[in-house]
This record gives structure tokens, sequence and C-alpha cells, in this order.
């Protein structure tokens, strides 16, 4: 025995496990694989049944929206695959590995969902858990085709090798672990989107004045985003961008859809700094314009450094993080969207900017509904942090447990 494999362990082909233990293929573990319609069906706007590629496949779970297109009983009937209980479902094309567990859902599959039917003996939890390890994930990705989309073919699936316990229950006592974490991960999931939802109202109400908090009463004013800010733009720092740089270059991708301040490029450039309580807006965009007119917030003095493609709105009067919460609310945001021009790149102009009015009520209302959608948002950054560290911990449970580093049995 060699000596990297401790007693009760065995070298495979494609790693270590315990002796009990097999790595055996998916086409063993399945009674079916196979892909959906290659090809269009008849759609129906009022049929019932979901046509479903693998973009709809999220979590474990079969995602429908307003955008996915539907069928009647006829092209159901005419193109329906062997789905059942023990089926699978995985995106084979662009993305590729996400998964559905199939749950009598109405649907006609595409050609980008493949399903993987797990015969009675074998664990689907199991199997379904194993499907996203590295070792099988690793395999994938070395069976796929295609240079500009990849592409992964049946036969390369049933071919991929997966570590299988001889034992059902030890089987399902694996299962049963991730599948808490799944648990845990879904209602934490539920309760963000619950606050994201309730500090969206939260917003329409405290930042429009339809409601009050305690103690404040009266008109509030208007005023011109131009009366309120001094508005520059700022010049590109590309020839700057430099590994390990001590400062971030905040420009057209610094500012996400929610509008938060994200930042990737690093750089040693000093000057041009961003001051705390300085809000930086994308002017341009090459997507879909979903960034323009969103604001992000800085909270520190000399770590950003000011990019191209975004103006700097230096407050002059009022508070800023008030502010920040009111260019990013609906009202104001769907307002300067509607000024952009352009095509294939769309642009918000300085002056389109400067007009934009906003509600302004007295400084110290200001500052208490900023506290009160800033303790919001501290305590959404909370709950995904701890989502975030449940998922990395399920990430290791599975690279210890389906393995067979740890047993359960």
């Amino acid at each position: 025995m060699s000596a990297a494999v401790r007693a009760g362990y065995k070298q495979t082909e494609v790693g270590v496990i315990p002796e009990d233990w097999g790595a055996v293929s998916i086409e063993t573990l399945t009674s079916h694989v196979g892909d959906g319609l290659h090809g269009t069906p008849i759609y129906s706007p009022t049929g019932k049944y979901f046509f479903i590629n693998g973009n709809n496949l999220t979590d474990g779970k079969l995602s429908v929206t307003s955008e996915t297109k539907t069928v009647d009983y006829s092209e159901f009937v005419k193109h329906r695959k062997p789905l059942s209980d023990r089926s699978v479902l995985m995106s084979i094309n662009g993305t590729i590995g996400n998964l559905g567990l199939f749950k009598d859902e109405p649907v006609v599959l595409g050609k980008s969902a493949a399903y993987l039917n797990v015969k009675p003996e074998v664990s689907k939890q199991f199997f379904y858990h194993s499907l996203q390890t590295q070792l099988v994930r690793r395999q994938f990705l070395d069976g796929l085709t295609g240079s500009t989309i990849g592409n992964l073919g049946l036969t390369a699936i049933r071919k991929t090798l997966i570590f299988l316990p001889s034992n059902r229950g030890e089987q399902r006592a694996i299962a049963t672990a991730l599948s808490d974490v799944d648990a845990l991960l879904a209602k934490l999931d539920a309760l963000i989107a619950k606050k994201r939802d309730l500090k969206v109202a939260t917003m329409q109400q405290l930042l429009t004045g339809q409601t009050r908090l305690p103690g404040f009463s009266g008109e509030w004013e208007v005023k011109r985003l131009g009366d309120i800010f001094i508005i520059s733009a700022g010049k590109t720092k590309s020839d700057y961008v430099v590994a390990g740089g001590r400062h971030w270059v905040v420009d057209m991708g610094s500012v996400s859809t929610e509008g938060k301040l994200i930042v990737s490029k690093a750089t040693n450039f000093h000057g041009d700094f961003l001051r705390s309580g300085d809000l930086v807006m994308p002017k341009d965009d090459i997507g879909g314009g979903g960034i323009i007119g969103r604001v992000g917030y800085v909270d520190a003095d000399e770590t950003y450094v000011l990019g191209d493609h975004v103006y700097r709105l230096t407050a002059i009067r009022g508070n800023p993080l008030f502010f920040s919460y009111v260019i990013n609310g609906h009202q104001t945001n769907t307002a300067l969207r509607k000024k952009v021009i352009g095509s294939a790149q769309l642009g918000l102009g300085r002056k389109s900017v400067d007009d934009q009015e906003i509600p302004f009520p007295p400084m110290e209302e200001q500052i208490a509904i900023a506290t009160v959608l800033s303790d919001m948002d501290a305590e959404l950054t909370a709950l995904e942090a701890r989502r975030d560290k449940t998922r990395a911990l399920k990430q290791g449970m599975m690279q210890e447990l389906l393995t067979g580093r740890i047993r359960l049995l």
C-alpha cells in the first residue's frame, strides 16, 4: 500500500476513497441520460406547459419567469421525455452543471437541458449533491466541446465518475446532512428577499414623504442636483492599473445595478482621490443601461481614485447618504434613465444630471431617513455574509463527506 493512502482507503483513477466505496460512472447509476428537444416547439401564450432550458435551472429548482415560453398539451405529448421523481435536470450548454430536482412540473425540455434518471437503488439526493463536487465538475469541463459556447455531450456525462458508498444508509446520511444545509440556505435566501422587499417599500414611503418619521412635519423643498452637488467627470486611469496597488480605480464598472460601489482595478496613482461622502454615477454603459443613473457612495478618504465614464457628485449642502438613496430610488433613477441617449453605447449628459430634481427635506430629516435605510442595509449585509459563510461551509462539507474523508456511519 502506498504511504500516501491511509489504512481503510484505496487509490482510484480519480482519487482516494474508502475501501468500501467505488468510483462509479453516471451511466451505471442511471437508467437513462438524455437531453431535450433539438428544435423549437409551437408556442402557445395560453399553454400550461413550460418550455425549459438550462438557464431555467438554479439551486436545485426549476425557475420560471415571465419570459418563459409555454406550449399546449399536444406539443407536450409530442416532445415529452421520460421524466419522473427520479430525474435530476442539468444545464449542458453555455453554463454547465446548473441543477434542478424534477418534481412533476409541467415542462417540455429544450436541448440545453439534460435529464439524468437515477436508479432506485441509488439515493437521488446523494447523486444530486455529488454532481456539484469538484471531482465531477472537473470531468465535465474536460468533456466540453465547442470553442465559443461550451457544450457537454451525453456520452461525456455517462462516462463521468462519482464516488459512491456501497451502503445505501451512508448515502442517505450524507445526503441528509447536505440537504439540511441547503434548507438553511433556502431560509436565508427567503429572509434576505423579504428584507429587500421591505427596504424597497420603506424607501418608497420615506423618500417621497408619503410616510414621515416621528417628530417631522412640514413641506419639503425640491432642488436640482446641480444646486446640491458639484458635478465633475473623471479621466481614464487605465495606464495606471497595477496588481497589488494601494488604491482602487472607480470607473464605469465600479457601480452595481443595485447602486453599490464595487471595485476590482488596483492602482498606485496618487491623485484624483474621491472623498468620503462623494457619490459616483456611471454616465456611460455599453450594456443595457442598467448602471446609468445609479450612484455608489464613497465611504473612505484617499482610498478610491476617480476614473473615466463616471460623474463625481460632491455635495455642497445636505446629507450625501440621503441623496444616494434618493437617486437610487425608483422615482429618480427612472427619470434619469429616460434621459439616456445613444444605441451601441448609452450615455447620460451632464445637463440632464444637473437638471434632475429631487426632494429636499430639512437636514435633520435627511439624516434620520438615511439612518433608517442604512440600518436596513447593514442588516441585509450581515444576512448576506451569513449566507455566504454557510455556502462556504457546505462546500467544505461536500469535499469531506462526498469523498469519504469524514464518515457518518
